[in-house]
């Protein structure tokens, strides 16, 4: 297992040295660039200043040229400065919203798991009940709302008709002049509608994906063998259905790691919360090279170590895995 780790980890460098150079192709093929707004006749700038400030960036090198720079950077960890007019290090912008985006999607991934697992294997056990029809209604919904969308009508509703809840931010504008626990009850009712929001079709994706493989499961003949044994039907489905049947709940829970540290573009722009999801828009926006190419960077190494994870974790769900390796090695 440690030697198909450790081999896995080998190939994965060329990949992620691809990703950066088509990632950092896309970017330099896109029209503009970071200092274009300074081109502007209202600003009153000399037009040679752009030059200079593409001359001091070495923006007018070739892409080649750039790319190695970038690259050799990267090998030392330095991930430059944003090229707005803060000049911030990358790596602090990215530090100062990381905790706000890891901690909404943690909490979100951990009420998808927690409730969908449940609805699935209730589904797969009782198929065709009426329990079954109502989560499939359910996952129609869920698959066919979109986000944006959703979110808007939360906001109109609970925001703006019930003014029950705050729709933007994180926290309100009097938020320190509050008592402890009415400023605990500020924050998590501002996290009530996104959460909800980015909940709602994961939720409803994953209960239907634990549905589907519970019922190949139950299907098979060792559990067939397990019930004409006189076993209990909460040990059948617990003990011997339940852990083959969570390979594609870990398939998913490996692809969904990267997205704790990219965060919900559409969640966190629409609620306004500062997280890593609203600097990629803004730094998009914005041309800030460094930024973006530093997000994606941090975002390709999650997915490369999220299907690593995910294999290894084949293996922990399921011993056949491993068993099959060993009978490859003799």
């Amino acid at each position: 297992m440690a030697l198909f780790a450790l081999r896995r980890l080998v190939l994965a460098i060329p990949l992620l040295i691809g990703i950066t150079f088509i990632s950092f192709l896309v970017i330099q093929l896109a029209p503009g660039g970071p200092f274009d707004y300074l081109r502007s006749e209202e600003t009153g700038q000399d037009p040679k200043l752009v030059q200079k400030l593409n001359e001091e960036f070495g923006l007018d090198k070739p892409f080649h040229v750039q790319y190695w720079r970038w690259l050799s950077r990267i090998v030392r960890l330095d991930f430059g400065r944003s090229f707005q007019p803060d000049a911030r290090p990358v790596l602090a912008k990215i530090g100062e919203r990381l905790p706000i985006t890891l901690f909404l999607n943690i909490l979100q991934l951990l009420i998808i798991f927690t409730l969908a697992i449940p609805i699935g294997v209730a589904s797969a056990t009782r198929q065709y009940s009426l329990f079954d029809k109502i989560t499939t209604i359910f996952v129609f919904i869920g698959f066919a709302t979109p986000d944006f969308w959703l979110a808007l009508l939360l906001m109109i509703l609970f925001g703006v008709n019930l003014d029950w809840l705050p729709i933007s931010g994180l926290r309100s504008l009097n938020y320190e002049y509050m008592t402890f626990w009415r400023q605990q009850w500020d924050f998590v009712s501002h996290l009530f509608l996104p959460v909800a929001v980015a909940a709602f079709g994961g939720l409803a994706g994953l209960s239907r994906y634990m549905r589907q493989s519970m019922l190949e499961v139950i299907r098979q003949d060792y559990v067939q063998t397990a019930r004409a044994k006189g076993l209990a039907e909460p040990v059948v489905i617990g003990k011997h259905a339940l852990r083959n049947a969570l390979l594609p709940v870990v398939t998913i829970l490996g692809l969904s790691l990267p997205g704790l540290i990219g965060g919900s573009i559409i969640i966190e722009s629409i609620f306004a919360i500062p997280g890593m999801g609203q600097l990629m828009v803004q730094s998009v926006f914005a041309r800030d090279y460094p930024v973006i190419m530093g997000n994606l960077v941090i975002v390709a190494s999650l997915t490369l170590l999220a299907n690593l994870f995910a294999d290894l974790a084949y293996g922990v769900v399921d011993p056949r895995i491993r068993f099959s390796s060993r009978r490859r090695r003799r």
